[in-house]
């Protein structure tokens, strides 16, 4: 469809008008009414714009030309031709409506009232002008609303205000860009992008949106983006507070993780935990950063043997974002540092449905190894011995937790304990039967279980016995062969017992 540029008014002579110049102008308006009922708005602003050159003076060229700009979304021009139609008509309805609809579109339903105020003034009962009104004073309290809800942080309620604000105004930059900021603190970061560039292909320089794109980068800690952003504000509008504010901060909060980064690398753990610390209390709001910087601080914390505090802060930092996958690993590898195994595999088998990778998978399978290997005994916690320790240790420790369960010591004790003595000492016998021979306890320490390598050789009593002697008379440490009192106990039948 073919468009004929827009000829300004400011550009025809304002002369007198003559009865040719109304019968020219007059055909011109008809010729501008065909184009726009064609949908051809541009053509018909060109048609009204010609008929205004030859008669300045006709309220209704400019009502019409209004109308144009409205279908074309020009909200600010479409305005202009309303006012001045009223001007030229003070009882001109049509340009009072346009106009109050007009100021609606651009952000202000106070002054739409105002104008739908003086349609009523002139037809009180304008049926248009009553249900319009409606839909003014509705959008008046929602952005009322919204406002007070976004100073109290009440941002999602912000963004259902602006929703409703949208719904009349579809187009309303002001009202876009309201939501767009209120979207930034909800941490929907993408849609309040997108927002922007919808108002900045109309208004390539709104510094409001510019603004709101640079609030982007900076809570989805891309620093340089926003940093050149803010500043793409200032030099537009020197005096914009909230860019330069706001890029104050952000270059704090960089500069104060790079530093806690730095001290981190030099290995002053200390000092990366404090700056951190102190980082962290920059900007409570930036979520992304915050979440980074409470794993940071988790890393150092478990180097300083705050382990219970690190896991605590990537659990901070999983509240802050749920998919952040290096805080799940991080915390996992705290879990299994405390053994708290089962927790470190549910962790894992997140980061594993997050991101199904080769290395993610071997990790969850080490996890579930150590699980494993955390539900079985813990024979070297049974005798009390270091992980690498030799044949004569394992045989002093087993010596020394074989007579301390012995169950004759606790011969004279409750039922209850002397049950729980020796089950004590049956483990204790187990423990001994499997690392003091080299392949069980090759195989223990690779993870098979007792029943896989054939279970214990011998009666623990037995074992003792052969190993410490106590038949025959023979005494060792204190004990002393002699009947057992009470005749019902298990190791009864073994004819032999100990004496403390």
């Amino acid at each position: 469809m073919a468009t004929a540029a827009v000829v300004e008014p400011m550009d025809c002579a304002a002369s007198v008008v003559s009865c040719g110049s109304e019968d020219l102008a007059d055909e011109l308006r008809k010729k501008g009414n065909s184009s726009f009922q064609q949908h051809d708005y541009r053509s018909a602003i060109d048609y009204y714009t010609q008929a205004l050159c030859h008669n300045p003076r006709c309220a209704a060229y400019y009502g019409n030309r209004s109308a144009a700009y409205m279908m074309l979304e020009d909200y600010s021009r479409a305005l202009d031709d309303s006012i001045a139609s009223i001007k030229l008509d003070e009882l001109f309805t049509k340009g009072y409506l346009r106009a109050a609809k007009c100021h609606l579109m651009l952000g202000n339903p106070s002054l739409s009232l105002d104008f739908y105020e003086k349609v009523l003034n002139v037809e009180p009962k304008n049926q248009q002008a009553l249900e319009e009104m409606q839909v003014s004073n509705s959008v008046k309290t929602h952005l009322t609303k919204a406002i007070f809800d976004s100073q109290r942080g009440e941002h999602r309620d912000a963004v259902f205000r602006m929703d409703q604000c949208l719904n009349a105004a579809p187009s309303c930059t002001l009202f876009k860009i309201i939501k767009a900021e209120a979207l930034v603190m909800c941490s929907r970061c993408e849609e309040a992008h997108q927002l922007c560039n919808e108002v900045l292909r109309v208004d390539a320089h709104n510094v409001d949106a510019i603004y709101v794109k640079a609030l982007c980068f900076y809570y989805q800690d891309i620093p340089d983006k926003a940093t050149q952003f803010f500043q793409e504000v200032l030099r537009v509008d020197p005096d914009h507070v909230k860019s330069r504010t706001a890029i104050k901060r952000s270059k704090l909060l960089l500069a104060k993780k790079e530093e806690g980064n730095n001290f981190f690398k030099s290995g002053n753990n200390q000092a990366a935990y404090d700056t951190y610390s102190e980082a962290l209390s920059i900007d409570p709001k930036n979520i992304s950063t915050n979440a980074k910087l409470l794993c940071n601080r988790a890393l150092v914390g478990s180097k300083l043997g705050k382990v219970d505090q690190a896991v605590d802060d990537c659990t901070k930092a999983l509240e802050m974002d749920p998919k952040y996958i290096r805080a799940l690993q991080r915390r996992a590898s705290f879990y299994q540092s405390i053994d708290k195994h089962d927790e470190a595999v549910r962790d894992f088998e997140q980061v594993f449905k997050i991101e199904h990778t080769v290395e993610n998978q071997e990790a969850l399978q080490e996890a579930k190894h150590k699980l494993k290997l955390s539900k079985r005994k813990d024979y070297y916690k049974l005798l009390e011995v270091d992980k690498n320790a030799s044949q004569d240790e394992i045989k002093r420790g087993y010596r020394k937790a074989a007579m301390k369960h012995h169950p004759d010591r606790h011969v004279d004790a409750e039922p209850e304990v002397r049950e729980k003595e020796e089950q004590i000492f049956k483990q204790v016998s187990e423990a001994y039967s499997v690392l003091s021979d080299p392949k069980k306890k090759n195989r223990y320490d690779n993870g098979y279980d007792l029943e896989e390598m054939g279970g214990m050789d011998m009666d623990p009593t037995i074992l003792f016995s052969n190993l410490f002697g106590g038949m025959g008379g023979m005494g060792m440490d204190g004990f002393t062969s002699g009947r057992r009192r009470g005749n019902g106990h298990p190791f009864a039948s073994q004819g032999f017992t100990f004496n403390f």
